[in-house]
């Protein structure tokens, strides 16, 4: 049973992962200190997905399945198993990893632009004699 609720656990922080990943950049808009977190995070998600480098938390999740007594995930992975075919039909895979990249791509443009726009702020507000004397 300890298992089985573990195996759901790292499911459950492996979906907000990749949730993470696609929106995390617009989190940053918000809080800046997380975009260095983020590019971390979208570097290895990026990695799983390009390179087929093996994640962690698939393997996590698979020894707490098989302590378990169940299945673990396919070789595929939990991409594979928990979204493609799931949340999108698998024939919209290549546009489903289109939109993503999409959408770290306009967080980042946008955080880029909210960091010169906030910087523009800051060197006019210094440069502006004190009304106080």
């Amino acid at each position: 049973m300890v298992y089985r609720l573990l195996a759901d656990a790292v499911a459950a922080v492996h979906f907000a992962f990749v949730v993470y990943v696609v929106i995390g950049g617009f989190l940053a808009w918000r809080r800046p200190r997380t975009l260095v977190l983020h590019l971390i995070a979208f570097g290895w998600g990026f990695s799983t997905v390009l390179f087929g480098v093996k994640c962690p938390l698939t393997d996590l999740e698979n020894w707490a399945r098989h302590r378990a007594g169940v299945a673990g995930l396919p070789p595929s992975g939990f991409i594979d198993h928990y979204l493609t075919g799931v949340i999108y039909p698998e024939s919209a895979l290549g546009l489903v990893r289109v939109l993503v990249v999409v959408c770290v791509t306009v967080s980042w443009v946008g955080y880029a632009w909210l960091w010169r726009r906030r910087s523009a702020r800051s060197a006019a507000a210094q440069t502006r004699p004190f009304a106080g004397n």
